[in-house]
This record gives C-alpha cells, sequence and structure tokens, in this order.
C-alpha cells in the first residue's frame, strides 16, 4: 500500500523547530540523514528541508512559520496521515469533538492540509496529496 494515496495512513513526518541547522546535525549524525533543502513558495524567506535515507525521502524540517508565533509551541514532531478529503475530514473531526487547528489550506505542489486536535488533547496533521505529489 502507498501510504500517499491510502486513507488513514501515516504518510509523513514534519520536525518544526526552532534552530533547523541543529536538528540536521544532530539528526544527520543520530540517523545517518541526509538533508535536500528547498525554498518554501507558499511561506516566502522559509525553506524547508527534507530529510533522505539511502535516497529515500523519510521526513522534513522547518522553523516555525508566522502563524504559530505568540502561541508558545515547543518544537515537535508532526505526523501526517493521508486522507480522501481534508476538508470532510476536518468536519468529521468537529462532529467528532476534535477541533481544527489550523487549515484547511493548500501546500503548492504537495496537498491540502490541516492540523487537527483529538478530544483529548492530541495533536495529528491530516492530507490530502495532489495527483502530481503522487498521491491520490
Amino acid at each position: 500500500m502507498d501510504p500517499m494515496k491510502t486513507h488513514g495512513m501515516f504518510s509523513w513526518n514534519e520536525l518544526i523547530t526552532t534552530d533547523v541547522e541543529a536538528a540536521k546535525q544532530f539528526y544527520g549524525k543520530l540517523l545517518g540523514w541526509t538533508f535536500e533543502d528547498m525554498p518554501m513558495e507558499h511561506l516566502p524567506g522559509m525553506t524547508y528541508s527534507s530529510a533522505k535515507v539511502g535516497g529515500q525521502y523519510v521526513g522534513g524540517m522547518m522553523t516555525f512559520p508566522p502563524a504559530a508565533e505568540g502561541r508558545n509551541i515547543p518544537p515537535h514532531w508532526g505526523a501526517y496521515i493521508t486522507v480522501d478529503d481534508t476538508d470532510e475530514s476536518a468536519k468529521q473531526c468537529v462532529a467528532l469533538g476534535g477541533e481544527v487547528i489550523h487549515g484547511p489550506v493548500d501546500i503548492p505542489h504537495v496537498g491540502r492540509f490541516a492540523v487537527l486536535r483529538d478530544p483529548l488533547g492530541a495533536y495529528i496533521h491530516i492530507i490530502t496529496y495532489f495527483p502530481e505529489t503522487g498521491g491520490a
């Protein structure tokens, strides 16, 4: 099964941190990751660092985006779960007693995502990948 195409599967992991260069040094040495940096089209001036193992993408890293300013959020890893329809899943989250924290919004050339909080307080990212990314 392809996690980018299968509803309910974990498909990406992302570190949001205050110091990407320090994180790259740590995880590079700890896990043998190499990194590929690219500008973030939807967040001008920001860079995204994709982590790789043997040429395979395994996750990414970025600094806190402007939307997180003033929220007192610590550095953290965010897990993404593929869904068939981000907007519908966000609505369902609310109907089930959860909360939409951010989004749904598009990430150009990647997909449409949202950050949710379940009724117990745990956070999760959901995403519907655009066809050009290999997703559903």
